[in-house]
């Protein structure tokens, strides 16, 4: 049994909010979206990635597929989709050029955890009142931090911190990494875009997610403590424990 909490926010200092989120329970399927662009253009980038995912889930039920290597070609085939027609519409329509979003997939199937990334949004697993980051930051700030070019701290204020590397929508192709992980009762599952984690310490999201009893109030939570710590952008998370 899964218990499942989402919410999205705009934050404090953003008009809009380009975060889109798509939760499908009776599926074990969820995912964020953090759009970028001009004008609206992020915000239709997110809902495009999301929508093309609630189509291509309906048409091709995931359950059917087997694991191991036939589900990571089924994410696959789902973000190479929505990356075309995301990449078509920036490339057709001058007020969309650019467009792009963030993409961040998790399913849930016999006791394992299917991650898929695209962006910089994340996925942390919570246990035993330890968090892990699961997912990789597909930032510039990231591949400078790996090569030893800044430190840690040096990244938390860097000015080039939000400037993505892969996105979805922003080239042609799209690149995903694919992450799985065994799961245990007890376990906290966290999905959020980087309005979250760059406003809230992982220690706290650890200490609140351990204490919470259910997941609504987790999702609430978090994104309180986001726009108390200043709110600088949109918010989103979906929150997850194995029961």
């Amino acid at each position: 049994m899964i218990s499942i909490g989402f919410k999205t926010d705009k934050g404090i200092t953003r008009q809009d909010n380009e975060d889109s989120v798509f939760v499908l329970p009776d599926r074990n399927l969820y995912m964020i979206a953090d759009g970028v662009g001009g004008q609206s253009s992020g915000e239709l980038a997110s809902r495009t990635a999301v929508g093309y995912m609630a189509q291509f889930a309906a048409l091709h039920p995931v359950g059917d597929v087997r694991e191991g290597m036939p589900l990571k070609q089924y994410f696959m085939s789902l973000l190479s989709g929505a990356n075309e027609l995301i990449f078509g519409k920036a490339s057709g329509e001058p007020l969309n050029a650019g467009m792009a979003t963030t993409a961040l997939i998790c399913y849930l199937r016999n006791d394992n955890a299917y991650v898929v990334n695209v962006g910089d949004s994340r996925a942390y697993l919570i246990r035993d009142g330890l968090i892990m980051q699961v997912t990789r930051d597909h930032t510039l700030i990231q591949d400078m931090l790996d090569s030893g070019e800044i430190t840690a701290e040096e990244a938390k204020s860097h000015p080039e911190k939000h400037v993505i590397t892969r996105a979805v929508g922003g080239e042609p192709t799209v690149d995903p990494d694919f992450f799985s992980f065994r799961t245990y009762p007890g376990d906290t599952i966290i999905l959020c875009t980087d309005g979250l984690y760059g406003m809230v310490e992982e220690e706290e999201i650890a200490r609140v997610a351990s204490a919470s009893k259910t997941m609504h109030g987790l999702a609430r939570s978090l994104v309180d403590m986001a726009n108390a710590g200043g709110g600088e952008d949109n918010i989103t998370v979906v929150c997850m424990r194995i029961q």
